[in-house]
């Protein structure tokens, strides 16, 4: 198995258990850090250099989080990963169940770059109340 795959695999499974310390000692700390979508949701956004505030802004907002994936491509010091984010927005109490692509570059074994892609205006609308589920 790719060695960059692994990487991902592991910062998955860390976020997956809550462990977050383990995700960013996995990640340079300048790195470019963008998940696409409106300034409505708290985690959309560039974040680059300052990751901790993309979580902080995760964990504060929804519960239950977890990322589900159902395939890795990999080539050179690139990973993309493909599949689910689910989690409950705090304040709606909408579930958020969506299709997501993450982009990743790894280099000297640390996550330089990501960014995420998803479902945003089934987010946004799960954020705004305005959505059964989303």
């Amino acid at each position: 198995m790719d060695e960059n795959v692994a990487l991902i695999q592991k910062l998955y499974a860390a976020f997956n258990t809550g462990d977050i310390a383990r995700v960013l000692a996995n990640v340079d700390a300048d790195a470019e850090w963008v998940n696409v979508g409106p300034s409505s949701v708290p985690y959309y956004g560039d974040f680059g250099g300052r990751m901790v505030d993309f979580f902080h802004a995760l964990d504060s907002t929804t519960s239950g989080g977890g990322v589900h994936i159902d395939r890795y491509v990999a080539s050179g010091d690139a990973v993309v990963a493909e599949g689910r984010y689910t989690c409950t927005v705090r304040d709606t109490g909408i579930a958020i169940d969506s299709p997501i692509v993450h982009l990743f570059t790894v280099r000297n074994g640390k996550v330089t770059s990501w960014r995420g892609h998803g479902d945003t205006a089934a987010v946004a609308a799960a954020h705004s109340g305005k959505a059964a589920t989303a």
